[in-house]
């Protein structure tokens, strides 16, 4: 597939874009025909490598990668800074699973801070662009194993650490910052949704104890029909599993909903 220098173009944002299922997300955006494809990325060999595949594998030149390191709220200020023109899909997809309880160089705990602030860090930043571009869509990619969120104990500083119960509240916090963002978003055009993105074999998963039974292509099918389908646009405050809408009881509980976007909005002073 060959891209027409003179087409209109649809410019996605990947988060996470090294990962098993950030990869494949990215790739299967450049398959589709019209799609600049960004991936965002912490490690620039990795980088290099995956936009090399990518574009070899799809024969779309446009795919490229920008530094940033989504835990990091002055990092993620200095791409917003630098990006050029607009921007119509913003997949948020990046997460870490770290054995024990570590912290960002601005003392936040880093499991909170990349998969939970990093989504909400990286729209606050592309609003704008996204505005620019607008309709836009958000794709944030949460997980149905999701609960036990504190909201008085976010970062693990009375609890006691542990990786999987640290991942699972941020997946429902991802949930819930969906619907506080979307209501937000919604009269600049820009959908917000969230979605689980499958089982797969990865990093992220083994470090979880799970071995997952899909395939990363599989694993991004709902990501990317979210952030391609007319369905991505329709919707907003959604969450999604398997291309179908999913209740939500997180997303449901707007009190909470509120009371977990102001402890995030009190975090994106830091840089």
């Amino acid at each position: 597939m060959t891209l027409v220098e003179n087409q209109p173009r649809q410019v996605a944002l990947v988060t996470g874009a090294t990962g098993a299922i950030g990869q494949a997300i990215a790739r299967q955006l450049a398959e589709k025909t019209g799609y600049e494809v960004v991936l965002a990325c912490r490690n620039e060999a990795k980088a290099r490598q995956a936009v090399s595949h990518i574009r070899q594998v799809t024969g779309n030149s446009r795919v490229r990668y920008e530094l940033v390191d989504v835990s990091s709220w002055s990092s993620i200020q200095a791409l917003a800074k630098r990006w050029q023109g607009g921007l119509h899909v913003l997949v948020n997809n990046a997460a870490v699973t770290p054995r024990s309880r570590q912290e960002t160089p601005e003392g936040i705990e880093l499991q909170f801070a990349t998969n939970v602030l990093g989504y909400v860090w990286m729209i606050q930043a592309f609003r704008d662009h996204l505005k620019q571009s607008a309709p836009a869509r958000v794709v944030n990619v949460a997980s149905y194993w999701a609960g036990g969120l504190e909201l008085q104990d976010v970062e693990f500083k009375r609890r006691r650490y542990n990786t999987g119960t640290a991942y699972r509240q941020s997946k429902q916090a991802d949930r819930m910052v969906t619907v506080a963002l979307a209501e937000r978003l919604k009269p600049d055009q820009i959908a917000v949704n969230a979605c689980h993105p499958g089982d797969v074999n990865s990093t992220l998963g083994n470090n979880l104890g799970f071995r997952g039974h899909q395939t990363p292509d599989e694993g991004a099918r709902t990501p990317v029909w979210l952030a391609t389908a007319p369905m991505g646009q329709q919707q907003t405050g959604r969450y999604f599993e398997q291309l179908r809408a999913v209740r939500c009881a997180f997303g449901e509980n707007r009190p909470a909903v509120e009371a977990l976007y102001q402890i995030c909005l009190g975090y994106s002073k830091h840089g």
